[in-house]
């Protein structure tokens, strides 16, 4: 059986060495729409600095105006959860990921803070019930 040599068994191969169609990457004509990274302002990131460093000088406030109590940890905690979810959605470009991506990080501590409040829950039961059978 002879080839016919309008159609050739193998692909046609370019001048730089891979076949055709099974290139590794844009090629140098392929223009702005190849380029699949993202490129945010840097006016966001400085806006979040500035956000990050106001929410800072809050926590600060909190003891230099002596609160105390509930409020003081309330504040506190407040302003670490503010803080830390803007880190987490701007810095590591969690805002810009796909929700899938987005459960598979957050819900699993989420999951670990339900357990470790209802330990802390059962372990106040087992104190007030100690206090009340063993007085």
């Amino acid at each position: 059986m002879a080839s016919n040599p309008a159609s050739p068994a193998t692909p046609a191969t370019p001048a730089h060495g891979t076949p055709q169609g099974m290139s590794h990457g844009p090629g140098p004509d392929a223009g702005p729409a190849a380029h699949h990274g993202q490129q945010h302002p840097i006016g966001l990131y400085l806006k979040i600095w500035a956000l990050l460093f106001v929410l800072s000088t809050l926590s600060y406030l909190v003891d230099y105006f002596h609160f105390t109590g509930y409020l003081r940890w309330t504040l506190i905690l407040l302003f670490m959860a503010m803080k830390a979810g803007l880190i987490v959605a701007v810095f590591m470009h969690m805002a810009w990921e796909r929700m899938a991506l987005i459960c598979a990080i957050l819900i699993p501590p989420m999951c670990l803070l339900v357990l470790v409040w209802l330990m802390a829950e059962e372990a106040n039961h087992t104190f007030l019930t100690r206090g009340i059978f063993f007085r």
